[in-house]
């Protein structure tokens, strides 16, 4: 079995941090914990956790929540990766943090199981959305770049069962969630992603979503 991913839990509630320890099974760990922009700014800083499982409303700071704390650790992006987890489903929340840079964003009615799955594929270079909450951020950034995907040379070199698969992955679906969408197995899933993103010159799912997003593609 592969080694837990250490999270720092970002969170002004004590009993709702408590709540998510108690969920997360032996895929993660957790090495610390904060309450407040500037606690969150100094624990991540001081740990470098692979994962930072980050609330968007917190006290402190000036005013700017999670998308604050992540702007205070721009520099350590390349070794840690900010998930959000929040009640929120606002569309402006959920944008604010993945502009600031976070690699994801789910809410607070995530089962443990999955937030724990969440984790690791975040601490793997993937981006993860709840599905109700992608079309925000495509439609942002695909406003943001301003590029309609009509007649799009490189999506032309996907299948149609490719395009389907590659549109459900960057609304933030599980590999499992796909097969289930589409009726097929895990196994032909990954095939087809792999195939897409060596068709697309892509090296991960964030930047399979991000192409996706820049096209307006949902």
């Amino acid at each position: 079995m592969s080694e837990p991913v250490d999270v720092v839990l970002v969170d002004d509630h004590l009993m709702f941090r408590a709540g998510v320890r108690a969920s997360l099974d032996d895929r993660v760990r957790v090495v610390g914990e904060a309450s407040s922009v500037d606690e969150a700014i100094r624990v991540v800083r001081e740990l470098r956790p692979p994962v930072v499982l980050l609330d968007v409303h917190l006290p402190g700071g000036d005013g700017g929540g999670g998308a604050e704390v992540i702007t205070a650790c721009t520099d350590l992006l390349g070794e840690t990766r900010f998930l959000a987890l929040s009640v929120s489903d606002a569309a402006d929340d959920v944008v604010a943090v993945i502009r600031a840079g976070a690699r994801g964003y789910v809410t607070k009615a995530i089962t443990g199981a999955d937030l724990a799955a969440a984790v690791q594929r975040v601490a793997g270079g993937d981006a993860v959305f709840s599905p109700l909450l992608a079309g925000f951020v495509l439609d942002a950034f695909g406003a943001a770049a301003g590029d309609i995907a009509t007649g799009d040379d490189e999506l032309d070199r996907l299948s149609a069962r490719e395009r389907e698969v590659m549109r459900l992955i960057a609304r933030g679906y599980s590999y499992r969630e796909v097969a289930s969408e589409l009726f097929i197995s895990i196994k032909t899933v990954e095939t087809h992603v792999s195939a897409v993103l060596r068709k697309l010159q892509l090296s991960s799912r964030h930047e399979l979503t991000r192409w996706a997003a820049a096209r307006r593609l949902i």
